[in-house]
């Protein structure tokens, strides 16, 4: 529905360009720069890698290959999107805004990681620890990716629905990795796992 009201220019789209009016510029500055570079290649990928190298460190082939093949999908779903929506950037004349590449990116990159952390059974050394990993990392990828979209918006770089396009398909993009990630567990695990 929201690539729909891009493409035809709908009301959603005028009530976007209100709202990101608006919020543009809010907040300091410094911060909002932070929170967007948290989407940037620099940043989210090398989480992603960390993650990727864990998995093969412990012979998890096919969950690795998974979340690389997972972070390739982004460009290819992004890329196509921006160029058939062709949208104005907020306060620039460029187009290709639509939907936001840096929160897509976020999204896969530290979604992937939490689910690859969660797959692999722990260390030894962590296995008396009392951390509740079962929902620490999930929630870490989602405040990760909330606060990208965030800075993205008040900093001026997109536009609201173009961070909640990506926010929606993140998760989609996901799916195959969270049923790979789940059998892993099956797998490494005597109990079942809630997937």
């Amino acid at each position: 529905m929201i690539t729909w009201q891009v493409a035809v220019e709908g009301p959603l789209l005028r009530l976007d360009e209100r709202v990101g009016g608006g919020l543009f510029g809010s907040g300091p500055a410094a911060l909002t720069q932070v929170l967007s570079d948290l989407g940037g290649m620099p940043v989210a990928l090398p989480v992603l890698a960390c993650a990727i190298g864990y998995a093969l460190w412990r012979r998890a082939l096919r969950l690795a290959v998974c979340a690389a093949l997972t972070m390739a999908a982004v460009p290819a779903l992004v890329i196509p999107l921006k160029v058939a929506t062709a949208r104005q950037g907020p306060l620039t004349e460029a187009v290709n805004y639509f939907p936001s590449g840096h929160t897509a990116t976020a999204a896969v990159a530290y979604g992937a990681s939490a689910l690859v952390m969660l797959a692999l059974p722990r260390p030894s050394w962590l296995r008396r620890a009392t951390w509740p990993r079962a929902w620490m990392m999930p929630v870490a990828a989602i405040l990760l990716t909330t606060a990208t979209g965030i800075g993205l918006v008040l900093h001026g770089y997109h536009w609201p629905l173009d961070v909640l396009a990506s926010w929606c398909l993140g998760p989609l993009v996901l799916a195959p990795l969270w049923w790979v990630s789940c059998r892993s567990r099956r797998r490494s695990s005597s109990r079942t796992p809630s997937c």
